[in-house]
């Protein structure tokens, strides 16, 4: 879900932003390397309680999640619109057909988990509930997953002033600084009330997890460049961006400590046929 800055506009709209959708691929590899994983015990939890290990990864990505789900004992087939980035993952030993989730084909193909770890919104809201139902086992369960993470205002503030100049027509450069936990929150409540609407599902549940992270000046540049509003900037806009930021990040010393907070909506297959 939402990084810094915000990988989508609005949750109604973001599923047809395939610009941005499509270009984290530009440098896998850097994404790959740079993205946080996610809590051992979220992977835990889903993988306990679903009802056996086949697991489909929508909008797989490099399989940062994905391999998680491999190393706790699932199969996973991961599904990713980039071919760039299903490619990075396939030479990670992940399976991957490329494809955006409406428009792949099952094939008859069933599964005990359907997760989405920081992709959901790139799916349109009237497909994707209804399709993860369908190719769902009874008692199967859809985990959809990502990360909060605001920076100190230290250094959100110099980052969305710098953003602004360099890019005062994009949409996400009238986004405030940093948003509460609050406005992420609701996003996940507005993605169980798809699941609902379904009929398909039991009452969604809501997961929290509260972690974090150290980042060093460099960690956090290389990190940056791999999120939406920023992987289709100039170069020179980009370099503007990252030296407001790497100034910002050495008045605190080299290094700050990012807060995570890991949001997940998930909800289990009623046991019907």
């Amino acid at each position: 879900m939402p990084t810094l800055p915000r990988e989508q506009p609005e949750p109604a709209r973001s599923h047809q932003a395939r610009q941005i959708a499509e270009s984290f691929g530009m440098d896998a590899h850097r994404y790959d390397q740079a993205r946080p994983g996610y809590p051992d015990d979220l992977v835990a939890r889903v993988v306990a309680g679903s009802p056996g290990p086949d697991v489909l990864d929508v909008g797989c990505g490099t399989g940062i999640a994905a391999r998680q789900f491999q190393a706790a004992g699932c199969t996973v087939l991961g599904v990713e619109p980039d071919p760039r980035m299903a490619d990075f993952a396939q030479a990670r030993g992940l399976p991957v057909e490329v494809a955006t989730f409406e428009a792949w084909e099952p094939a008859g193909r069933a599964f005990d988990a359907v997760i989405a770890a920081q992709s959901w919104h790139w799916v349109d809201p009237d497909v994707g509930a209804t399709k993860a139902a369908r190719v769902l086992r009874p008692n199967g369960r859809l985990a959809v997953f990502g990360h909060v993470f605001e920076p100190p205002v230290e250094v959100a503030e110099p980052f969305a002033a710098a953003y602004r100049r360099v890019a005062p027509d994009s949409p996400l450069s009238g986004q405030p600084a940093r948003r509460p936990l609050e406005t992420y929150q609701a996003g996940y409540a507005r993605i169980a009330d798809r699941i609902r609407e379904t009929g398909q599902f039991d009452e969604p549940e809501q997961w929290r997890f509260d972690w974090e992270q150290s980042y060093t000046r460099d960690q956090w540049l290389d990190l940056l460049p791999t999120t939406g509003g920023l992987t289709r900037l100039r170069p020179d806009q980009l370099a503007e961006v990252l030296g407001a930021v790497g100034r910002a990040v050495d008045a605190l010393g080299g290094r700050f400590t990012m807060q995570y907070t890991t949001l997940a909506t998930t909800a289990v297959r009623a046991d019907t046929p």
